[in-house]
């Protein structure tokens, strides 16, 4: 079975007039599936129809990477030096910056589980200072030992 460059159906034809047409044409005999009695056949460019399919495959993966956007775990300190608070904050705005989501969190050890605030208030500050690039999706909570909030990137 033969299809035309337009869509047209040729009819059946033998393996050498297909070729035949095709030359005429200055085209491709592209065969399109291989069924059980008879192949389907198609006249068409074979190289625009290879770059058309490459095209739908990295647009269908653009999207699917767009759909499954990370999050990203940052984990913080009551004592957190300025130094380190500053590589989280740079490394996790270029993050944000990318369209991932990240969760900032700080694990209580000791005697610093009586003093909860402490790590609540470091929690805002990276918020505070992720403010241009993120929204706060959820605020600073306390979950057990440890305190969380989640950041969206900014639409």
């Amino acid at each position: 079975m033969v299809i035309g460059p337009n869509g047209e159906k040729l009819g059946i034809k033998k393996l050498e007039d297909a070729l035949t047409l095709a030359n005429y044409a200055g085209l491709d005999l592209v065969l399109m599936n291989q069924g059980n009695g008879v192949a389907v056949t198609k006249i068409m460019d074979y190289n625009k129809f290879r770059y058309e399919k490459q095209k739908k495959l990295k647009d269908a993966q653009k999207k699917q990477r767009e759909t499954s956007k990370e999050v990203k775990e940052y984990r913080l300190s009551v004592t957190i030096d300025v130094g380190d608070f500053e590589t989280r904050r740079r490394n996790a705005e270029n993050y944000l910056k990318k369209g991932h989501k990240i969760k900032a969190f700080i694990r209580f050890k000791g005697r610093q589980m009586s003093h909860p605030e402490l790590g609540i208030d470091v929690l805002n500050k990276f918020a505070d200072a992720l403010s241009d690039v993120s929204t706060v999706e959820t605020k600073p909570q306390l979950d057990g030992r440890q305190a969380y909030m989640m950041l969206a990137p900014k639409k």
